[in-house]
């Protein structure tokens, strides 16, 4: 590979969408360069708004921050369902980007997640996530700890009147049930799309959002395209979640919002619709699910 191909090289500007749209989750504090950078170079092709998401405390004041600097950002508060393991048992390995940390019991969860509600507040912080449950690397006894601080994020949407963003990894039908159990927000979004076509309809008959990434253009998510092609129009939304989930043909490269633009397209082709309907329709959903 060359070095003006290698890993880091990040990709090359896409067409322009003739319909602008909104990133309906990314990760602004962990891409390079700066977020007015960032920002121009998504609005010139045709991503005009993008929704910054906080996964720790640290990392959900910065994107109060940034939303309140920058009115085409919007900001999502919250702890990812594998921050709180970590604040309860601790984090020995220094796994996240916090380092190595003590446990600090259900009392610091509890602490956390009043700071979570004290952001969630705030007039420019538009959704509380990600939040949810992610069982790829975690135990029973982290497991608990998820279950009950995605339990306690529901119940801050919903006093705060936001929209809900959830991470569901390996964990579907236990984030349906908790959901059904506690009531969902009036505004439900299934960040990252991983479920399939049955997943997707019965999402779809409780009013939740799909948000699908970069995954639906690789060649094995056949199960994503056929998700995307049974959802309805009006539940539809698109994110890239970068640096993580380039779209293809650029995977293992930098992420960024300015690549929405490849997405939309694969989700055009599976649904058999111009780009222009979708991203219209995108366009509104994302400004309707997360009320900007």
């Amino acid at each position: 590979m060359s070095p003006s191909t290698s890993k880091d090289t990040p990709p090359p500007l896409p067409e322009p969408l003739r319909v602008p749209v909104g990133d309906s989750h990314t990760h602004l504090d962990m891409q390079t360069g700066t977020v007015e950078e960032a920002l121009a170079k998504a609005a010139s092709v045709g991503v005009t708004a993008v929704v910054q998401v906080g996964c720790d405390l640290k990392g959900s004041l910065w994107a109060a921050e940034t939303a309140a600097a920058h009115p085409q950002v919007h900001a999502a508060v919250a702890l990812h369902p594998n921050e709180a393991p970590r604040i309860v048992h601790g984090d020995p390995d220094g796994w996240s980007r916090q380092g190595a940390r003590t446990p600090g019991g259900e009392a610091a969860l509890d602490e956390a997640l009043a700071e979570i509600e004290r952001l969630a507040a705030l007039p420019h912080v538009n959704a509380v996530g990600e939040t949810g449950l992610d069982y790829f690397r975690t135990g029973p006894e982290g497991t608990a700890a998820q279950e009950r601080s995605f339990r306690a994020h529901i119940e801050i949407a919903k006093r705060q009147g936001k929209a809900l963003v959830i991470h569901d990894r390996e964990a579907h039908a236990d984030v349906l049930r908790i959901l059904r159990e506690e009531g969902a927000p009036e505004r439900t979004v299934f960040h990252c799309y991983s479920g399939d076509a049955d997943m997707a309809r019965e999402c779809a008959a409780a009013g939740y959002y799909l948000s699908f990434a970069g995954t639906v253009t690789f060649k094995n998510a056949r199960d994503l395209r056929e998700a995307v092609a049974v959802a309805p129009a009006e539940l539809l939304l698109v994110e890239t979640d970068a640096p993580y989930l380039t779209p293809a043909p650029y995977r293992g490269r930098p992420n960024a919002p300015y690549l929405i633009p490849l997405t939309v397209r694969a989700m055009a082709a599976a649904r058999g619709e111009h780009e222009d309907t979708l991203a219209t329709a995108l366009a509104a959903n994302t400004a309707r699910a997360f009320g900007y």
